[in-house]
């Protein structure tokens, strides 16, 4: 059943997301990323709409064949170079990984080669820029709002392919959820894992590679564009660059982990994520930040990694461990659950209410947004435009804490209470 304030919001973001994005890119490139001025020119008549749009670059063919070339790239060294990585480095986990069993019983296989796709990618882009002078490194800022066009036509295009695919040729048609709401499903998915052929699956490779490969690429073409225009590179480009470089390299590096989360084990494949940045600002705006702010922001960047690691790393050991481990010197503490399933098998869970989880029950969360608000002060206070990114990401994460919440209740049922009784803060203990 989907309820009126659901629907209400998928509408919204269906028709205004795309313009939002829009709206701050325009501003950017034609209002050096004031929000402000555009309203104010058009609600004073100095410029109509078609003024705006006339200036907006269109899609263009070397754009489109720019993303095409990407795309296509990507799904090359997705399906086709086996991960060796593993082979060679420690602790790393790479290779075919089993994920999470579907509500249906399925247990889908997957090619874990994320970082080895990065490193070939990376490397292939630093030999351009020093050695074969191909392209300029300049080129996806030089390109930026034609290939903005060409990221929402794909995925718009493969939301509408996955709802066409999961009505007529379903990868597992019992992992098939139909509310019966046209725009629900097409939002928020229909199957539960789409695959083309054995290893090609839509989760796995649009939440991941065409564009968390291209994230640290992005911002190293920002870079280039800022030494191109001022003959330097700010502290604050630098600090962006090394702050989300660490993050993609660490979706990377715990890839296999990505599929035990709610993403692959619980979302189902639909616009909500086939169709969905700091350093765009500082191209146009150049921030030398001093010693002590980048040193400060760099800090705050750098706990917040700290403690989403760690607090995904205490909930993977407690469940690889089935809770027979230390969480800070001590035997965790944990409430037993049981569930039904559909088939009435009655099963049990530990919920752990030890180390990061005693504190908030989404505390790796928070360690997000901490970094996120790091990403965000790089920029400082000239323009409101670069906290969008918080904005955004704590949306998406207190929406993200409230489904999890509701399906481990619908779950759990009492237990779920216990839990919350002994974990009663989300996000920020003492506060909410």
């Amino acid at each position: 059943e989907v309820d009126w304030f659901s629907l209400a919001s998928i509408l919204f973001l269906l028709m205004f997301a795309p313009l939002i994005v829009y709206y701050f890119i325009m501003s950017c490139d034609q209002y050096q990323c004031s929000l402000i001025d555009p309203l104010i020119d058009l609600l004073t008549g100095n410029k109509h709409l078609s003024d705006i749009w006339n200036k907006t670059p269109t899609l263009t063919y070397r754009a489109a064949s720019i993303y095409t070339l990407w795309v296509v790239f990507q799904m090359l060294l997705y399906l086709f170079i086996p991960d060796f990585c593993h082979k060679f480095l420690p602790g790393y986990v790479g290779g075919v990984q089993e994920g999470a069993v579907t509500p249906a019983g399925v247990v889908n296989k997957y090619e874990i080669n994320g970082l080895q796709a990065w490193i070939i990618t990376h490397v292939l882009w630093f030999a351009n820029a020093y050695y074969f002078h191909w392209f300029s490194p300049t080129i996806i800022f030089d390109n930026w709002i034609p290939l903005l066009w060409c990221a929402n036509v794909l995925g718009y295009a493969v939301s509408t392919f996955a709802m066409i695919k999961s009505y007529f040729f379903p990868t597992s048609a019992e992992d098939c959820k139909f509310t019966g709401n046209f725009f629900y499903d097409y939002m928020m998915g229909i199957e539960f894992n789409p695959r083309i052929g054995k290893w090609f699956d839509f989760k796995l490779f649009f939440n991941g590679r065409p564009g968390i490969v291209a994230w640290t690429l992005i911002n190293l073409s920002y870079a280039a564009k800022q030494q191109e225009l001022y003959g330097q590179v700010t502290n604050s480009m630098i600090l962006v660059n090394v702050l989300q470089g660490i993050y993609v390299l660490d979706f990377f590096w715990n890839e296999a982990w990505y599929l035990k989360t709610i993403d692959i084990c619980h979302d189902h494949f639909g616009w909500y994520l086939g169709w969905g940045d700091c350093g765009l600002y500082l191209v146009y705006h150049p921030v030398q930040l001093c010693t002590a702010n980048a040193i400060g922001i760099l800090m705050l960047g750098l706990i917040g990694y700290y403690i989403f690691r760690m607090t995904n790393h205490q909930k993977d050991l407690f469940r690889r461990t089935n809770g027979n481990c230390k969480i800070w010197g001590k035997k965790p503490e944990y409430i037993e659950c049981s569930y039904m399933s559909v088939d009435g098998t009655k099963y049990y869970s530990k919920l752990m209410t030890s180390g990061f989880w005693g504190w908030a029950r989404h505390f790796n969360y928070t360690g997000d947004l901490m970094g996120s608000l790091a990403y965000c002060l790089t920029c400082g206070f000239e323009h409101i435009l670069p906290y969008f990114y918080i904005v955004y990401m704590t949306i998406l994460l207190t929406h993200r804490c409230i489904r999890d919440e509701h399906r481990c209740f619908s779950k759990y049922g009492k237990d779920w209470k216990r839990y919350t009784a002994a974990v009663p803060y989300r996000l920020i203990p003492g506060i909410f």
